[in-house]
């Protein structure tokens, strides 16, 4: 999937409701796992944490 340019997964894990994900910006790989029953919710998460590590980013070049 693709959030402001970002490149990011989602999936399922053997354990019902964990969701592991990953994405990348440059070289830094950040991934980790949240725990929801729903789907959409597990990727509006990541999509959240891309929206902070950009804005954290942006922050440190101002």
């Amino acid at each position: 999937m693709n959030h402001r340019g970002i490149e990011f997964t989602v999936a399922k894990t053997a354990i019902p409701g964990v969701w592991q994900w990953q994405f990348r910006i440059g070289e830094q790989v950040k991934s980790g796992k949240t725990e929801t029953k729903i789907d959409l919710l597990a990727i509006r998460r990541v999509q959240l944490r891309i929206d902070r590590e950009l804005k954290a980013i942006g922050r440190k070049t101002a």
